[in-house]
């Protein structure tokens, strides 16, 4: 895989979307390196599927079923020191809503492959020896010049008693939500028109190995000008990073995540797309795991407001940690 710069990938965006040509592409966080296949289904190096479109395979050989995920988080009094430094930002106003993210080694007998080849999610990209991503969540789709996200914001465990109504009711969740879709559809309107929520607060079931667990995601829409494939790398590039995994206002919440988390995330809550002549659609590189020297490492984290509990934040990042399939 050739690394590429940010703005060779928005240029070829566009290039190619005037032209008509299908490409994939992904781009990481810091927006410091990424890449652009064209004709991708014609490549196996770099394997993707989009709600069950790309180059995914099956395996070639039978797997036990004695599959296993075993993680070794960091401590509540760890995770508390890096939730104080985003407490301390959300204090003196330079944040609504923070987005913090830990990383857990963890062991698991399947590679990162493996783990793409059995995933049962929407959003899959698998970069051999780098990472692989079972996401659940949209960045941005364009069907017909119609331009949608859906950012996903709240998550609780199914078998907690009434879990819908407790999410939807959470004082927190609610006001962490608002934040992100109100930002979302301000990153929306900087190319489209008739920007509006189409849906609010909507439920979304994600089966794991481990246990169920419920999303709750909203869906803005808008309409894009006709000439958009031309400028379909402009567009995408407006709204980095993805603000659900960033926070709002964006500048200075960058700098909140950068003093917290310490290192760069990477490829982790970047994002990656694919255009196929026409539309487009792309997935938040959530639910990933990455290649560490040899070491499997789970990403996650959740949305930080002067309303959360650390504790339950740190519960929420542990119980993402999980194997995309029953």
């Amino acid at each position: 895989m050739e690394s590429l710069s940010p703005d060779l990938i928005q240029r070829e965006m566009n290039r190619l979307g005037l032209d008509g040509q299908k490409f994939l592409f992904a781009v990481n966080f810091e927006l410091t390196e990424g890449f652009i296949i064209e004709n991708p289904e014609n490549q196996t190096e770099i394997l993707y599927e989009i709600w069950g479109r790309g180059n995914k395979k099956p395996l070639n050989k039978p797997l036990a079923d004695n599959f296993y995920l075993t993680s070794k988080p960091m401590s509540q009094r760890e995770y508390a020191d890096l939730f104080q430094v985003v407490k301390d930002g959300l204090a003196r106003g330079d944040s609504y809503l923070t987005n913090l993210t830990i990383a857990t080694d963890i062991e698991c007998p399947l590679s990162l492959e493996e783990i793409f080849q059995l995933s049962n999610s929407p959003y899959q990209l698998y970069v051999p020896d780098r990472f692989v991503c079972f996401s659940p969540e949209r960045f941005v789709q364009i069907d017909s010049g119609r331009i949608s996200t859906c950012p996903m914001k709240g998550t609780i465990n199914a078998e907690i008693d009434e879990a819908e109504k407790v999410i939807l009711a959470d004082f927190k969740e609610s006001a962490e939500h608002a934040t992100i879709v109100d930002l979302l559809r301000n990153d929306l309107s900087l190319s489209a028109m008739e920007v509006r929520v189409s849906r609010y607060r909507y439920i979304d079931r994600i089966k794991t190995r481990q246990r169920e667990i419920l999303q709750v995601s909203s869906e803005i829409t808008g309409r894009l000008p006709d000439d958009y494939p031309a400028n379909i790398g402009d567009i995408i590039f407006r709204m980095l990073p993805c603000g659900s995994c960033s926070g709002a206002p964006k500048e200075s919440t960058l700098d909140i995540i950068r003093r917290a988390e310490a290192k760069p995330r990477g490829y982790y809550t970047g994002v990656y797309g694919y255009f196929d002549g026409h539309n487009f659609d792309s997935g938040v590189l959530i639910r990933f795991i990455e290649n560490n020297g040899g070491q499997m490492v789970f990403r996650s984290g959740g949305g930080i407001t002067a309303y959360s509990s650390m504790e339950s934040e740190y519960i929420e990042a542990i119980e993402k940690i999980y194997l995309p399939f029953v």
